[in-house]
C-alpha cells in the first residue's frame, strides 16, 4: 500500500508542482488509506494468531 501512496504523491508533485492546497488534501488522503490498511492488517494479524499469542 505505501507504494501506492508514493506513487499517488509523485504522480501530484509531477502535475502540479506549485502549492496547491487540493494536491494537499490528495496526498493526506492517500497517507490515511495507508494508516487504514495498516490498521486492518495489525486486526487481522490479531484474529489470526490470537490463540497462539495468549
Amino acid at each position: 500500500m505505501e507504494i501506492i501512496n508514493t506513487a499517488i504523491e509523485k504522480t501530484i508533485d509531477l502535475i502540479c508542482p506549485e502549492q496547491n492546497p487540493k494536491a494537499g488534501l490528495i496526498k493526506d488522503i492517500a497517507a490515511a488509506a495507508v494508516l487504514v490498511m495498516s490498521i486492518c492488517s495489525l486486526v487481522i494479524g490479531i484474529l489470526i494468531f490470537f490463540k497462539y499469542l495468549f
